[in-house]
């Protein structure tokens, strides 16, 4: 029956045309069987090595089939890429954490907050918080070692230019002063330790760093007023210029609010700063007792903790 060039029906296939050999055959389109979920939501591709199946009956069956389970790929891949967004998001928020908590000054805000916390709770009485507010004390100064070197660096580079010559004297004031206390509390910590055993010569210790510590946040409010008051006059200025449009949507105008704003819960900070200075040296112990101590470096720990955070990418703005 094959000799006689008959073909049973079941199997019967197309023979090759020797006209059609010429023409380049063109590879046929399947369903790749390795989609790349990164690449592919399960459309048709087109293969390089395919062999056409021996049955039109066969053909048709895989062809369904394809079909569906390209549909249903399609579905999966699209919940998936959802999820992966929704990850991505998550994942980009916690690097913002671990980029904050990597700050050796973010974790020394943070331990100050609890410090005088427990400061604001024990209001100077014996307990478990006044333990947690000494504790915190002499763990902060562990993230204070050889800090006095940033405010030294500070100290010797040259100021910015078109700054005037007082606000330049104040800050470099502040950085001898602050640099100064740091350096001292070093000492501190070595009498508290137990390393450095005079406790009278440490307790002195104690008292001008302090002093220094508030006549730096002294300086500190006098340059952020000098410089609030620079920014208000360039602010005015501007929104001269800007007279015929809207102000607020200039980002140079935006830029300046931004370090207003800035500028003036620095000024806010500075002066709790002096008040909690001068609770911790007991200069007015009926009016600033250890509560509003407490209260006061409570609150500009916050402050410090929220100067602290990273900076956020601008959003880009898609046009419709």
């Amino acid at each position: 029956m094959w000799a006689s060039g008959s073909v049973p029906s079941g199997c019967r296939c197309s023979l090759p045309n020797p006209r059609e050999e010429s023409r380049p055959v063109q590879p046929p389109r399947v369903i790749s069987s390795h989609l790349n979920p990164h690449q592919s939501n399960g459309e048709i591709a087109v293969g390089k090595k395919a062999t056409a199946p021996p049955c039109s009956s066969l053909q048709e069956e895989w062809k369904g089939s394809a079909n569906i389970s390209a549909a249903s790929y399609s579905l999966v891949s699209n919940s998936k890429g959802r999820k992966m967004s929704t990850l991505d998001a998550t994942r980009a928020e916690l690097g913002l954490v671990v980029l904050y908590l990597n700050k050796a000054e973010a974790r020394d805000k943070i331990c100050r907050a609890i410090q005088y916390g427990s400061k604001f709770i024990s209001n100077g009485q014996p307990g478990t918080a006044q333990d947690v507010d000494r504790s915190t004390t002499l763990a902060r100064k562990v993230f204070r070692l050889l800090k006095w070197v940033n405010d030294l660096h500070g100290l010797i580079s040259p100021p910015a230019k078109g700054t005037p010559l007082t606000l330049v004297l104040l800050g470099k004031s502040k950085n001898a002063l602050l640099s100064t206390f740091l350096f001292l509390d070093q000492f501190v910590w070595l009498g508290r330790t137990g390393i450095y055993k005079n406790k009278e010569r440490t307790d002195r210790i104690v008292r001008i760093s302090l002093y220094c510590w508030m006549a730096s946040s002294v300086c500190a409010g006098l340059v952020e007023l000098g410089e609030l008051k620079r920014l208000s006059k360039s602010m005015r200025k501007l929104a001269r210029e800007l007279r015929d449009t809207d102000k607020y949507e200039n980002d140079q105008y935006k830029s300046k609010m931004k370090q207003s704003d800035e500028r003036l819960l620095a000024l806010v900070k500075a002066a709790m700063d002096v008040v909690v200075a001068v609770g911790l040296l007991q200069l007015s112990p009926k009016k600033i007792n250890p509560r509003v101590t407490g209260a006061f470096g409570f609150v500009t720990s916050l402050i410090s903790c929220y100067q602290q955070l990273p900076s956020r990418a601008p959003a880009i703005k898609v046009k419709a």
